[in-house]
């Protein structure tokens, strides 16, 4: 390696440092801040974003630019775009989770023991979480609230695709701190689009907490791989409909459909349509509303048979997250054998099932491994900002420490209290 490249190394090492130093002193003093402090830090950044509100889109639109000039894939372009909405969603996203109970200090489970000790269990922030991020500047906002809010510092590390809109809505973060007299470092973007910084982040054990990555299966993989922090995370989302023999037409036409089209690129779209043999009448109309939104069908002998226009699936098709216009059909011969293909293909992301029979339902629910399972609804709800949460740090499909949308209480873990007066044990 070439003299320049290691001292450019060890700068970027250096900084990276740095920051975990700064993000770790601000998480000492987070935890005390009265649970109303944080609230008013989140509504204050959240004015500074509608102050900035045109600055952000004039920085939005040069990312766009950019990224088209690089011919970067239309899936990407997708997330990195912001609009007015987009921007109003955000500062919508902020004061819901403001208003959200605060989880940090609170004590629950307490007994009390034989000795007379009572012991219970406080609810804690984890400490500094990093968050590796791809095209989407709104995770900049809904990733800072999170953290905050649940009471821990983060560093942000988003794609250099979108490297104007973030340091702009970081800013704003920081201004809206300084407002409330909350330590700015609370919250601290790396500014460096050098790659070697994700890496380096992935390996500071030594100020970093957990690491949560968002992006491309690539992207994932590789941080998951050479990580010493703990990670939180999903690889993909292959999520799938299963049309039930008892399946209502119209409810499954609608919940098929939306569950691929009401946005193509994220990861809870459908990417496979599993359709009872005996509810197989249902599928040429399923068929006919996809593709007349532009959705390319690939499928197995019998969904071929049915359905005209439809091309062959291939193996490698039952395991792809296409996130675009195209979705793999497969007819299956009963209930065990769709949940049989999830488990073979699936990504235990978020998988649903139509059907009108209770029972059924209940062992769907039962026996699908998935951090989402749903009932007679679109896929396209799994979604923290649906769930209740005000917003997501991401999706887990590891069963540790968090499972499915990541809210505030993902954020935290808990510690055991003991409460005495006076006691002293005795072997």
């Amino acid at each position: 390696m070439a003299a320049a490249e290691i001292r450019q190394q060890e700068d970027v090492l250096q900084y990276v440092r740095s920051l975990g130093q700064r993000a770790r002193k601000a998480s000492r003093g987070l935890p005390a801040l009265p649970a109303e402090a944080r609230a008013l830090a989140l509504r204050q950044i959240a004015v500074r974003l509608d102050a900035l509100h045109g600055e952000i889109i004039e920085a939005n639109e040069q990312d766009l630019k950019r990224a088209r000039e690089r011919e970067i894939a239309k899936p990407l372009l997708d997330r990195l775009m912001l609009d007015d909405a987009g921007v109003n969603r955000m500062i919508e996203g902020l004061r819901q989770v403001g208003d959200l109970p605060d989880p940090v200090g609170r004590i629950s489970e307490v007994s009390r023991r034989p000795s007379g000790i009572r012991v219970g269990r406080m609810q804690v922030p984890l400490g500094v979480i990093a968050i590796i991020y791809e095209s989407r500047p709104n995770v900049t906002v809904d990733a800072a609230s999170l953290c905050f809010k649940s009471g821990n510092a983060c560093i942000l590390r988003g794609g250099s695709e979108a490297v104007m809109s973030n340091r702009t809505i970081a800013r704003a973060i920081a201004l809206g701190l300084e407002d409330a007299d909350v330590n700015p470092d609370a919250v601290l973007l790396v500014e460096t689009t050098d790659r070697e910084a994700v890496s380096m982040l992935a390996r500071l054990d030594e100020f970093v907490d957990v690491l949560v990555p968002r992006g491309g299966k690539s992207l994932i993989e590789r941080i998951s791989r050479d990580a010493t922090v703990p990670v939180i995370k999903h690889l993909d989302g292959v999520c799938h409909v299963y049309i039930a023999a008892d399946a209502e037409p119209k409810m499954a036409i609608e919940i098929a459909v939306n569950s691929k089209i009401e946005k193509l690129a994220v990861c809870n779209a459908i990417e496979t349509l599993l359709v009872d043999a005996e509810a197989s009448s249902v599928l040429p109309m399923i068929a006919d509303a996809l593709q007349a939104h532009g959705i390319e069908l690939v499928g197995c002998e019998r969904s071929r048979a049915q359905c005209k226009g439809m091309g062959e699936a291939t193996e490698a098709d039952w395991y792809e997250e296409y996130l675009g216009p195209k979705l793999a059909v497969r007819v299956v011969d009963d209930m065990s054998a769709a949940i049989d293909h999830i488990h073979a293909y699936g990504s235990a992301h978020t998988d649903a099932i139509v059907t009108k029979s209770y029972v059924k339902a209940n062992e769907f629910l039962a026996r699908v491994d998935s951090a989402t399972v749903m009932v007679n609804a679109s896929t396209q709800f799994a979604d923290g900002f649906e769930f209740g949460l005000g917003a997501e740090i991401g999706i887990s499909t590891d069963k540790l420490h968090a499972r499915g949308p990541v809210g505030l209480d993902g954020l935290t873990s808990s510690k055991f209290i003991v409460l005495g007066d006076g006691q002293i044990r005795h072997r």
